[in-house]
């Protein structure tokens, strides 16, 4: 459980570090440089372990098409961070698990809706419902379109989740799998943005290179192998019950660190997707054997 939280406060944290970096670095070039960074890490340690990352496995198809989701993700959730606060993204990327829910319902065998996890899309639903009445209330709709890219960055993360789902791929390790999406992403991100023109480096200050090391380090290599490590040795439904407080960090990070307007309702919001994804996540309860005859 502590192991969990501290996870928790790492990813929540993330929006936060991806603002103090759009300092120093262009949105998309920043993005390619953790995917990048991460790549590297990621293929050392693998090398060090004795994990095959370049093993011929019929599986390039596959990882193509998880790179580009995951880079489609990044694009949409780096450039919505200029437009919009990190308390605000932190509550519209972490409604992806709902995303999940409704994928594998159509998609993955064994994985239907159950009466809870729909009560929990209400909820995360009327929670974004609030949010985005927040956002037209505020001065500039810059909030507003920075809302609608985080919540497409969300919708690209769990089509993600649900193809890797859905996979056939069951022999691929974690390693390989999220190797696939580190360095093909990084192989979309920095072309792009050269192409679109972005400037790159624009003012490296410690501050800025911290918040990126710590995106390339803690986020994307140490706590994604930390969660593998937690979902070989622990059942996923009960760890996957503790994301709710990810946004819940995020917004406590947002309002301390970077000083973000949190009004009542977008604390109403957060609440009703963090209550979302709590029940969609939450482990069903096993039924006794004298009352299952």
């Amino acid at each position: 459980m502590a192991v969990l939280l501290f996870l928790c406060a790492i990813w929540g944290l993330t929006q936060v570090t991806i603002k103090l970096a759009n300092a120093g670095f262009s949105p998309l070039f920043q993005a390619g440089l953790r995917s990048a960074g991460s790549a590297a890490l990621l293929w050392a340690w693998s090398a060090w372990t004795g994990v095959p990352l370049f093993r011929r496995d019929g599986t390039l198809a596959y990882g193509v098409l998880i790179a580009a989701l995951f880079a489609g993700e990044f694009v949409l959730i780096y450039e919505g961070l200029v437009l919009t606060t990190a308390a605000r993204a932190v509550l519209f990327v972490y409604t992806a698990p709902f995303v999940v829910a409704l994928g594998a319902h159509f998609f993955v065998p064994g994985e239907r809706l159950s009466g809870l996890k729909a009560l929990g899309l209400a909820c995360a639903f009327v929670g974004i419902a609030v949010a985005f009445a927040d956002a037209l209330r505020l001065p500039t709709r810059r909030e507003l379109a920075g809302d609608l890219l985080e919540l497409g960055g969300a919708v690209c993360w769990g089509a993600t989740t649900v193809v890797i789902k859905a996979s056939r791929h069951a022999h691929l390790t974690p390693n390989k799998t999220l190797f696939y999406q580190l360095a093909g992403s990084a192989m979309v991100l920095l072309p792009l943005a050269a192409a679109v023109g972005e400037p790159g480096v624009v003012d490296p200050t410690p501050l800025a290179l911290m918040a990126l090391g710590y995106q390339i380090v803690a986020v994307a290599f140490a706590s994604y192998l930390t969660w593998f490590w937690l979902l070989a040795r622990y059942p996923a439904a009960e760890l996957s019950a503790f994301s709710f407080f990810t946004p819940l960090f995020g917004m406590l990070a947002g309002g301390l660190v970077l000083g973000e307007r949190i009004g009542p309702a977008l604390a109403l919001a957060m609440a009703l997707v963090a209550a979302g994804l709590y029940l969609v996540n939450r482990p069903a309860r096993a039924i006794p054997e004298a009352s299952a005859r």
